[in-house]
């Protein structure tokens, strides 16, 4: 029985609901079509608590698909490269999944949604010192904390590394925002010696939160976040160098931390609007990703009320529906019999 059982378990875990995009010349006009409905939307401020993010040009807007087939597509401004910010909470985690299992990532980070702003220490109090799940700051400080290495070059060396192999080529550190962040990142610091004197964090509480600031400081483009995104839905495979970065075990359980959590307390509304895991950032950048078919990412600075890009939000709704993506979407399957 008991192989049986497993012999089930094998069966089942290879079954997966992936659909398909539409046809690369589809995906192109829908994309114009929807930088052309959004690039004209003038709502929202420019992040300026990091000094350095004040500085980006307001008008940039770009959007970018990379499938899980390799195939790339990009409108607008897709070149431009923007410090990473939040968006690498996502994929450090998955690292971390694959280094000590997601089972016991799990365990030490969390994955429930807390409700409260993403730099929140209330949320720490309340449940006990516990981070609750590593899209928020201190589930993000904890999960670097937990990255390989003795030492924090070590640690850096890894993010970076990680990172890059999602993105199929070697993201840089950009220097003039990591000295803004370290600058003006004292409540990271509180938080990571909150849960250092809760037990909660794994490594030195300072010298983690360099290590985030810097993982955070990493430039990408949005074609550099839409490979990244299809890595994790294409099961972990880089669809561009076709090196695996992760399992594809790690890829779902990174993805359902992403759809309870990747919008902070706006994630329940995410979901209900758009469909799909998504992870945003104050620089202006947006991922959403489409299991088995692959990543969206926009890119356009001025943010609404909770931190994340207007048009990006506009864009991703609208080609949320029009690609297909929305996980809950479905088509009336009845058939009615004649007699």
């Amino acid at each position: 029985m008991t192989g049986n059982r497993s012999a089930a378990v094998r069966d089942t875990a290879q079954l997966v609901s992936t659909g398909r995009l539409p046809d690369g010349r589809r995906i192109d006009a829908l994309l114009a079509e929807a930088h052309g409905l959004f690039a004209g939307e003038t709502s929202g401020i420019v992040a300026d608590y990091i000094p350095a993010l004040a500085a980006a040009d307001p008008t940039w807007s770009a959007l970018s698909v990379a499938e899980a087939n390799g195939a790339r597509h990009s409108v607008g401004d897709a070149l431009v490269e923007f410090s990473i910010q939040s968006i690498s909470k996502a994929f450090v985690f998955a690292l971390v999944c694959q280094q000590i299992g997601h089972r016991r990532a799990a365990e030490l980070v969390g994955v429930n949604n807390t409700g409260l702003p993403f730099n929140s220490v209330t949320a720490i109090e309340l449940n006990d010192g516990h981070p609750m799940n590593p899209m928020v700051n201190a589930g993000a400080l904890a999960t670097t904390a937990l990255m390989p290495g003795a030492t924090p070059g070590a640690k850096w060396n890894a993010v970076q590394d990680g990172l890059s192999a999602f993105a199929g080529r070697r993201l840089e550190l950009d220097i003039a925002v990591y000295e803004s962040e370290a600058a003006t990142n004292l409540r990271n610091k509180s938080i990571a010696r909150l849960l250092e004197s809760y037990g909660r964090l794994a490594f030195d509480p300072l010298q983690t939160t360099d290590v985030y600031t810097k993982q955070c400081s990493l430039n990408v483009t949005t074609e550099d976040l839409a490979v990244m995104g299809a890595t994790l839905a294409d099961g972990g495979v880089n669809p561009v160098t076709g090196v695996r970065v992760v399992d594809a075990e790690v890829c779902q359980h990174v993805l359902a931390a992403m759809a309870a959590s990747g919008l902070y307390e706006r994630s329940g509304e995410w979901l209900y609007d758009i469909g799909l895991p998504g992870k945003s950032g104050v620089s202006g950048g947006i991922l959403t990703i489409a299991p088995g078919k692959g990543g969206l990412a926009t890119f356009s600075p001025p943010l609404d009320p909770a931190g994340n890009s207007v048009r990006g939000v506009l864009a991703t709704t609208w080609l949320s529906r029009t690609l297909g993506l929305n996980l809950f979407a479905s088509a009336d399957v009845h058939r009615t019999e004649t007699p």
